[in-house]
This record gives structure tokens, C-alpha cells and sequence, in this order.
């Protein structure tokens, strides 16, 4: 069941979303807000606030032309939040013209829906969060290079709060990443209480308490995460809930930038509930488990610490709302007695009654409760009562203000009931009992928000998936963990940002370069991995492209390594190397922490200066030590100094990184081939063939390997395919001629030296040599190096 397409659960997600995005801004986890405030707004499109929640971490994530791109849509479609936010936005930016405008905007429409707005019942987080400060920590380690701390501190933040995503990004950073089901255990499906008596040892919903809570029991109910991580001591997960308002909540009193607690942690309430917010007028949906009303009172049974001595009632609590009449009553009486009540009265069970005074309950049946029966039965005009008088009953009404919520529908109740029982039953009792409508509605906002929570849950679970093959470099199960998530996800940034360097690492260019233009429409402020968005088209030779996506980085942010990376790709492109150089040195400046600059630096310099290039490559290594371009890079420069065993060792630990990198894979079979070894380099490069069939890189040294084994055919195969995916390559054709001459075919050979002749004049001296070869008689020579 997709419960984003279900009508019914779409507000209880939404709540569950609000409340996990707004903890994590709390504790300072923005990267964590913006993954779920992204899941969230894609869930929801046409939900302000969901629009809002999504700038929001953006913008305070330091993200502030994408949070500017979310709110600036067409001013019909624009609320007071979208203008305040874009006002904050052009702020930052130094566009105050446009910021003053946009509040401008924003109180004439406030003008209009100010006296509806209520206030944010929201408050920050106290103290601090121990599962956020345990994610802080190891990313201090990370950075720190001290990776068994910080691996330690992921774990430890994790197991306290599944939910903490920054937490699971650095152990994918770290590579240290067990199994997602070992990670984050498939919880059971939730199950809804159908009737009290299910569980009589304890209740089996949560307690309706008269501030409009929905206080979690001492037990499990209400907790997602009953049975993930047992322990005494153990965190809950975030449940910080954001009251649904008014679709102008951003520019009202209700403003998200008001942080505050909003941890729930009372099991009981000594004080009354809440006063109540009359200009309020949209009731929520469902209620969170700890989220304050603030619509009114919801008809429940309330309940107090404070022992009370309990009589017996005439009849059994039955609440109605089925008469709008009675339902004004009820609110009326209990704004009145709050307005007349002192700070130090406690509240009174539903099923138990003080007793009356002696003089006002002469002649009253003793197994009647004072102020019901002398209320209610004077009105159905009972001879065995005496009608207390209208100062009496308003005496009464002040001194217990719990009994005024249900005093006027008790009173229709007993009126038609004959014959009502001497004893009611509570919930919490052993005894069998009725389930009652407050029961039955907060059994019911439980279960859906176990089921939002879940929801999540799961949800998570499956993006966990993808970002572990995304860091394992599993390209393949990357995507096919992408095609299991819902379809409304597969079209948000994040996940297109994903397909695009999975399909990259693949060697998949075309459909890399199509993922990184749809992640630029959807979001074309985007500055994350925009870094190996220039690089595949430096690799594509697109120098046009490339030119105007670094201008545009520049634009967007001139202190982004990502800008700088991108400018120096395109003089790299062009072949200046020293404004290239220049580039990315100004990214490292940008970045300290950039080792894809350190990399890419060393890349230009390979060719000039190898020193250098090994300093620049080992710095990278030290930022990051699963950076695999790094030891590429190390490998290629011993490889070049003719340091073999130094190569071999490089290019391995690269292959250990990325497993599924065919180039990688071909650079250990060449330099198996230089030592010599020249079965063992056949087999990398079948390998490698069989992750990428139309690497020609690899392709060609296959064929060479197979030349030079005298698998002739199995070459001539190798070899036409080349030709045919790169016609004007004279290497390919110089080769395929000789293996042709080799096999005996001189007529085929001469025609293939001839058409290498004119696609490369200059190699005329190779094509006589190749003249003077007779049939088997150049399996061991030399092969050319093309």
C-alpha cells in the first residue's frame, strides 16, 4: 500500500515529516532536514507548507539560490510564507529592493488573514540531542582523519536514531557500511487496539489527557521503535510535532524561525490544560504524539495525577458530538471555568465526583454523584432530589472547573436513560468495559501515526540502500535500488543527482550527461556534484556546455569549489594547464577538504612534472583515502617511472575501492602484461571487457594481449569491433591489418595498410615494416603501443 497516494494518511505523513524535519534543524542536522524536507515536498507539491519546510533547509544549509528557486513561483500561486522567505532570501543576497517589495507583498495579504492566524505552540529543543551530538562528533573525526572515532560516533548515533541520515552518509563516506537490513531491521507492521480489553494488565492505546496530548503510556504504545534497539537508556527518536495552521503560518505568529523544545516527555500533567485559542478555526486532521491543540477541546476523558477520592456515578461516561449545540455548550463552559479558575486546582477524574457539601445534598440517593445527579435529575423533575439553587450550581462550577465540559450532554443523557448503572467503568480498569468515542479516536490517531512513522521508516530504508551502492560503488545495484523507491521520489534532485553519478562511474555517458540536465531543470541553482557534472563533459568534449555551466557556478556561488572545478575542466579542455592549475588551486582555497581538486591538479601535472603530480595525488589521499581517481593517479605515476610493484600496488587499491571500474581493472592487466605476466593480465582485461564492452581502451589492449598469444580470431573479433564504434582511428586499422597479414589474408591487409595510410600519412614507416611480416611469424615481436 502507497500511503502517499492515500487521501486518508496524507496528513498524518505530513505531520510525521514536519516534526522530523524541524528536530533536525533543532540539533543543527541540516544536511539530515533537507534529505527529509526533499522526501516531504515531493510527497506533497501543493502544500505550502511543505514549500516552506524545503526553503527553509536550504536556506539554512547556506543553499540560498535553490531555497530563493523553491518560493519563487508565480505570485498567484505565492502566500505571505512563500514572500516573507523570498524577502529572507534577497536579504542574504543583497537584493534588498526585491525584499522590500516581497514583504510588502506579503502584509497586504496578511492584512486580510492576521486576525485567523493562531500562535505557534512550537517550542526548541532545551537541551541538546545525544544522537545528534554523537553524528556531530564523527563528523568532526572525519575531518579530523581519525576514521575509527568517527565510524564509532555513526554507530553510536544510529543506534540511539535510525532516522539520523548525516549519520549514515559518513559511514558511507568512511566505506565501513554493514548490510541495510542490519543497519535499519525491518520493523512489523503496526497493528490498531480494536477494544480495551485486548491488553487488561495495561492500556494498549495512548491517554488522552486534557491539554490535548496524545501522551505515549509508559510502555511501547506509540513508539516506532519498540523493538529496534532495547535498552534501558536508550534515545528516542525525534518526535517533535508542527501543529497543522494556516497556509500564511510563515508571516504570522506561527513563524518557523522561532525555534523551540518540542519533545513531549510529561507521562502525566499536574496543571490544567491549555487555555483555549478562540480565534482558531481549522481543526487538525489527526493529533501527533505530542502536539498541542489548539483548536479547541477535543471531547476526551481526562484524567490527573493527583488521587482522588472516586464515588459512584449514576451513569457511564457517553460524550456526543453529534449536536453542534452541544458542542458550543461544551466549549463555552469550558473557557468559562478556566477564566474563573485558580492555578492550584487540580483536575478531577472523568468517573469520580466530589462530594457535596451536607447541606446541599439532604435528600440526594447516596449512590448518586452530587453534582450530576443534583443537576441532572432536577431537570427530569425527580421527586426523591432537591433543586439546588442558581448560586449553589455556580459555586459548584468554580470549584471544579473538569466537570463543566460534559455537565450539559450528561444532562440530555440521564434525562433519556431510565435506569442508568451505579458503577462506570475506566479504561484503565481491569473490568470489561465500552469503548467509548474518545478511546476509539485516539486508538485510531495512534495507529495511523504508527503507520506514517513506518511509512518513513521503510522510505529511508530504501534510499539507505542506494546511497550504500552509490558509496560502494555498486553502479548497477545503485539503480536498480533507485527503480524499487516510489516514482514521485525518482524525479526529485537528489535521486536524478544519484542516477547521474552512478551512470558516470558505469563509463555510461550519454545517459550520466541526460540524469545531470534533468537535475539542472528541476533545480538549476544546484551546486552538489555539479564538480562531476564538468568533468563528464570534459570526458564527453563539450566544451560549449561546459563553458556555460561553469559561468553559471560562478554565478550562483564565486566561493564554491564546485565553480572553480568546473572552470578549470574547461582550461583543461582548451589545454591551458596553467589556468587550469590556477583553478583548482583556488578550489583547495575554497575547500580545504576538496580532494577531488587535489586530484585533478595532479592530473595536469602529471605530464610535466611527476613529483609533483605524487604530491599533489598523496594530499588527496590524506583528505579523503577512498578518493580511487587518487590512487589512479599514483599508480599512473609509477607506472611511469617504471616503479612496477609501486604501480601494481596503486592500481589495485584502487580496484579495491571501486571493483567495478573497467578502466581500473585494465590498468592492473597492463602492467600484469609488463611484468610479463601475460595470462594473468588476459584476464583482467576480459574482465573489464565484461563490465564495459565499449571501453575501447581496454578492448584494444585485449586485442593485443590475444595477438600476442596467437588467439588470433578471438583478436580479429576485438578489432573489428573497434573499427566499426571508431572508424578514423589508425591504431585500430594498422593492428587489424597486421593480424590479417598474420592469418595469411593479404588481399584484406592490403586494403586495410592502405586506408590506414590515408586516415594517418605519417605512419608509412610502420606500414613497410609490416610489409617485410610473413604469415606466424609476429606473435612474439613487439606490439606497437598505438
Amino acid at each position: 500500500m502507497d500511503l502517499s497516494e492515500s487521501p486518508a494518511f496524507l496528513p498524518v505523513i505530513s505531520q510525521r515529516f514536519q516534526s522530523l524535519v524541524w528536530a533536525c534543524l533543532d540539533s543543527d542536522l541540516t544536511r539530515t532536514a533537507v534529505f527529509y524536507a526533499e522526501r516531504y515536498f515531493a510527497l506533497d507539491q501543493h502544500s505550502h507548507d511543505a514549500r516552506h519546510l524545503y526553503a527553509i533547509t536550504l536556506l539554512r544549509e547556506g543553499q540560498t539560490y535553490p531555497a530563493l528557486c523553491v518560493v519563487n513561483i508565480s505570485r498567484q500561486d505565492q502566500c505571505s510564507g512563500c514572500l516573507e522567505l523570498k524577502a529572507k532570501c534577497c536579504k542574504i543576497l543583497g537584493r534588498y529592493r526585491e525584499a522590500q517589495e516581497a514583504l510588502e507583498e506579503a502584509a497586504k495579504e496578511l492584512s486580510h488573514t492576521a486576525s485567523t492566524s493562531a500562535p505557534s505552540s512550537r517550542t526548541a529543543r532545551q537541551s541538546p540531542d545525544l544522537a545528534a551530538i554523537h553524528c556531530l562528533s564523527g563528523a568532526m573525526a572525519l575531518r579530523g582523519n581519525r576514521q575509527t572515532i568517527a565510524a564509532q560516533s555513526f554507530h553510536q548515533a544510529l543506534t540511539m536514531n535510525p532516522l539520523i541520515w548525516e549519520a549514515f552518509e559518513g559511514l558511507c563516506a568512511l566505506g565501513s557500511l554493514p548490510d541495510v537490513d542490519d543497519l535499519f531491521p525491518p520493523l512489523p507492521d503496526p497493528t490498531k487496539h480494536l477494544h480495551p480489553d485486548d491488553d487488561a494488565s495495561k492500556p494498549s492505546g495512548p491517554i488522552a489527557t486534557g491539554a490535548g496530548f496524545f501522551t505515549p503510556e509508559a510502555g511501547n504504545a506509540g513508539n516506532l521503535f519498540r523493538g529496534l534497539k532495547p535498552g534501558a537508556n536508550q534515545i528516542q527518536p525525534f518526535r517533535m510535532p508542527l501543529p497543522p495552521g494556516p497556509r500564511d503560518s510563515l508571516a504570522s505568529n506561527d513563524s518557523p524561525f522561532r525555534f523551540a523544545d518540542t519533545t513531549f516527555q510529561q507521562a502525566h500533567r499536574s496543571s490544567r490544560s491549555q487555555p483555549t485559542v478562540s480565534g482558531s478555526t481549522q481543526q487538525p486532521v489527526t493529533r501527533p504524539l505530542s502536539s498541542a491543540d489548539e483548536a479547541g477541546p477535543m471531547p476526551k476523558k481526562l484524567r490527573s495525577t493527583a488521587p482522588q477520592h472516586v464515588l459512584k456515578p449514576s451513569k457511564p461516561l457517553k460524550l456526543s458530538i453529534d449536536d453542534p449545540l452541544k458542542k458550543a455548550r461544551t466549549r463555552l463552559a469550558l473557557m468559562s471555568s478556566n477564566s474563573f479558575s485558580s492555578s492550584n486546582t487540580r483536575s478531577q477524574p472523568v468517573n469520580s465526583r466530589a462530594a457535596p457539601p451536607a447541606s446541599k445534598s439532604a435528600g440526594v440517593n447516596q449512590n448518586v454523584a452530587t453534582r450530576r445527579s443534583t443537576r441532572l435529575l432536577s431537570g427530569t423533575g425527580s421527586k426523591h432530589a432537591s433543586k439546588p439553587s442558581t448560586r449553589e450550581r455556580r459555586k459548584q462550577q468554580g470549584h471544579a472547573r473538569s466537570r463543566s465540559i460534559e455537565s450539559d450532554e450528561d444532562e440530555a443523557e440521564v434525562a433519556n436513560s431510565p435506569s442508568p448503572p451505579a458503577v462506570a467503568s475506566s479504561p484503565r480498569s481491569g473490568s470489561p468495559s465500552s469503548w467509548t468515542l474518545s478511546q476509539e479516536q485516539a486508538a485510531q490517531a495512534a495507529y495511523e501515526i504508527e503507520v506514517a512513522d513506518k511509512y518513513i521508516y521503510d522510505l529511508m530504508r530504501k534510499f539507505a540502500r542506494a546511497g550504500r551502492a552509490s558509496a560502494l560503488y555498486h553502479s548497477q545495484e545503485c539503480l536498480d535500488a533507485i527503480e524499487q523507491l516510489p516514482h514521485i521520489q525518482q524525479k526529485t534532485p537528489w535521486v536524478l543527482s544519484m542516477v547521474g553519478k552512478a551512470r558516470y562511474d558505469k563509463g555510461e555517458y550519454g545517459s550520466a550527461e541526460r540524469a545531470f540536465k534533468a537535475v539542472r531543470i528541476l533545480e538549476p541553482y544546484r551546486l552538489w556534484d555539479m564538480e562531476v557534472y564538468s568533468t563528464l563533459l570534459w570526458h564527453l568534449q563539450k566544451p560549449v556546455e561546459l563553458s556555460f555551466l561553469a559561468q553559471e557556478l560562478l554565478s550562483i556561488d564565486p566561493r564554491s569549489p564546485q565553480a572553480w572545478i568546473a572552470i578549470g575542466n574547461l582550461f583543461s579542455l582548451q589545454k591551458e594547464r596553467a589556468q587550469a592549475l590556477t583553478c583548482f588551486r583556488r578550489a583547495t582555497q575554497m575547500d580545504p577538504s576538496c580532494a577531488y581538486a587535489y586530484t585533478l591538479s595532479g592530473h595536469e601535472t602529471i605530464d610535466e612534472n611527476l613529483d609533483k603530480a605524487v604530491t599533489f595525488f598523496q594530499t588527496a589521499l590524506r583528505v579523503d583515502p577512498r578518493h580511487y581517481n587518487a590512487w589512479y593517479g599514483l599508480g599512473t605515476c609509477y607506472l611511469r617511472m617504471s616503479k612496477l610493484r609501486l604501480a601494481e600496488y596503486h592500481f589495485r587499491k584502487a580496484v579495491e575501492i571501486h571493483p567495478d571500474n573497467a578502466v581500473l581493472l585494465g590498468c592492473v592487466g597492463m602492467v600484469a602484461e609488463r611484468r610479463g605476466d601475460r595470462e594473468g593480465a588476459r584476464a583482467f582485461f576480459d574482465k573489464a571487457v565484461g563490465i564495459s564492452p565499449d571501453n575501447a581502451l581496454v578492448r584494444y589492449r585485449r586485442a593485443k594481449i590475444l595477438i600476442s598469444a596467437k588467439a588470433y580470431k578471438a583478436a580479429i573479433k576485438d578489432l573489428e569491433h573497434l573499427r566499426n564504434s571508431s572508424p578514423e582511428e589508425s591504431n585500430v586499422v594498422f593492428q587489424l591489418a597486421k593480424v590479417y597479414r598474420l592469418v595469411g589474408d593479404e588481399v584484406k591487409s592490403a586494403q586495410l595498410l592502405a586506408i590506414a595510410r590515408d586516415i594517418s600519412p605519417k605512419s608509412m614507416g610502420k606500414i613497410k615494416k609490416l610489409l617485410d611480416t610473413k604469415k606466424d611469424d609476429g606473435g612474439d615481436d613487439k606490439m606497437d603501443e598505438g
